[in-house]
């Protein structure tokens, strides 16, 4: 891998909560200081692309975001998203050819004490590495095929479809 290449689309990862309320806003893109703080041993560029929750992310915006994988020169990118319609846009960049493509998220902000998503883009690191061409999501310790996956709101995790 000469280098990662990396999309934000916003979610719970970058999320910035204001108050008691819960009321928050997409925040910058959190994986380049995560990367960054961890010393990773490759070249990485973030394209942060979208600061959307995933609930609001249109079927314009998943054309998007294919189209600017499309682009990048690179074969390895990585995408965080939003964890409620990750499966969905999953499913339209599987008609991207010739890239290894990992999809992450969190379940709770990057910023939280406890968060998942340095641990998430752990796995999405590593499996963009040695993955074959094709689209993966990257969730609670597993890669999945997104064709077979899917999120249980109601346990907050994914699991076989």
């Amino acid at each position: 891998m000469d280098y990662l290449t990396i999309v934000t689309t916003g979610g719970t990862i970058d999320k910035i909560y204001f108050d008691d309320k819960s009321d928050f806003q997409i925040g910058a893109p959190q994986i380049g200081d995560i990367l960054a703080a961890l010393g990773v041993g490759f070249r990485f560029l973030v394209i942060p692309l979208l600061r959307k929750d995933s609930l609001h992310i249109s079927d314009d915006d998943r054309d998007l975001i294919a189209r600017t994988i499309e682009a990048q020169p690179g074969r390895h990118v990585l995408v965080t998203h939003g964890t409620d319609t990750m499966v969905e846009t999953a499913r339209v960049l599987t008609r991207i050819r010739d890239k290894v493509i990992v999809m992450t998220g969190a379940l709770n902000p990057a910023r939280f004490q406890g968060s998942d998503a340095v641990f998430n883009i752990g796995c999405a690191v590593g499996a963009v590495q040695t993955l074959g061409d094709g689209v993966y999501v990257a969730m609670n310790g597993r890669i999945w095929d997104p064709l077979k996956v899917r999120k249980n709101r109601d346990a907050n995790r994914f699991e076989s479809a």
